[in-house]
């Protein structure tokens, strides 16, 4: 009898260790961002989505879609001159000062590279002569791309009401961002020096850290403001595919990057056959996702489309006044 309840012991050990492994692997697992999302930039498939068409604020996301409006209208060589209103920008170091001059292209280096906002705003006024009417193309431009749950408010990613994103729409500016080789060349580049015209200089770090230690990463766009949190969107080469990644509202930036490794690594198991294409709208639903033509939807995908249950997601959120 003791041997037997020895053994009978042994194997609920075992049992409850096998439980206790597989949920701690399960968390690690999880993705702790309220929206995320890996999407196949071949195909335009949705790997892996958590809440990917709930819209949030972008913060210096943004700057994607500043640079591109600018260098549509800007020759990267043309001077700006940093206006007062520029200057007095809030914003992150290197501080830019009223009067000095640096070329279009050392603005697009310190938007993108550093997210200096102050930097945005002068490729903005030297654009369009205001922030204002530069801000109307930024939201044409998205328009124009699909990004249709996306609008701004100012070229920077400061934080105002009515300015949002999805991490869905983010992956459509950064695949049209790639296609500007100065942009393509700035997000990718760790260290740069800046150079004002009365030789005043700046080095500059990528405040993309994932740069260091990805070897596969194409490059990305950072944003922090304490209402939108930590965001990031990224394109990576995953088993001979471009991969784009998006994450917005994450708790602190250790999580930032540890979330679009774990984006790249859902990918790549999609990929390689290992799992579904999978959608989480909520803590309590998942949707498996099907790309196949004249396929079936389950009983439950009949009764979640994707897209409207999203905006019920979003609905509720406002309602909670909380994100989810």
């Amino acid at each position: 009898m003791k041997i037997k309840s020895k053994k009978l012991g042994f194997i609920i050990f075992i049992f409850i260790f096998c439980l206790f492994v597989s949920n701690s692997y399960s968390q690690t697992n999880e993705i702790n961002a309220p929206s995320a999302v890996a999407v196949d930039a071949q195909t335009g498939r949705i790997l892996y989505g958590k809440n990917p068409h709930l819209k949030l604020p972008p913060a210096s996301t943004t700057k994607l879609v500043t640079a591109m409006v600018a260098l549509e209208h800007l020759d990267p060589e043309k001077k700006v001159t940093i206006s007062k209103k520029a200057a007095k920008t809030q914003s992150v170091s290197p501080r830019l000062m009223e009067g000095e001059v640096y070329t279009v292209r050392d603005l697009i280096y310190l938007a993108l590279m550093r997210s200096v906002n102050s930097a945005a705003v002068a490729l903005a006024e030297a654009s369009a002569g205001s922030e204002q009417d530069f801000v109307k193309l930024m939201n044409i431009k998205v328009q124009k791309i699909g990004a249709k749950d996306t609008k701004f408010i100012n070229a920077s990613g400061l934080p105002g009401k009515g300015q949002y994103t999805t991490v869905y729409d983010l992956t459509k500016i950064i695949s049209h961002a790639l296609a500007y080789p100065l942009i393509k060349e700035a997000v990718n580049t760790r260290v740069y020096l800046v150079r004002s015209q009365d030789g005043k200089e700046h080095f500059i770090q990528n405040t993309n850290h994932l740069l260091w230690s990805e070897d596969n990463m194409i490059g990305g766009k950072t944003g922090y403001t304490r209402s939108a949190k930590h965001c990031f969107v990224s394109a990576n080469r995953v088993n001979g595919r471009v991969i784009y990644t998006a994450i917005l509202g994450d708790s602190n930036r250790e999580n930032l990057w540890r979330d679009t490794q774990q984006l790249i690594a859902q990918a790549e198991d999609v990929l390689t056959g290992k799992q579904e294409p999978v959608v989480k709208l909520s803590s309590e639903s998942v949707v498996p996702v099907s790309y196949k033509s004249k396929q079936k939807l389950t009983k439950k995908a009949k009764t979640t489309k994707l897209k409207k249950t999203s905006k019920k997601v979003t609905k509720n959120a406002k309602a909670n006044k909380r994100t989810i």
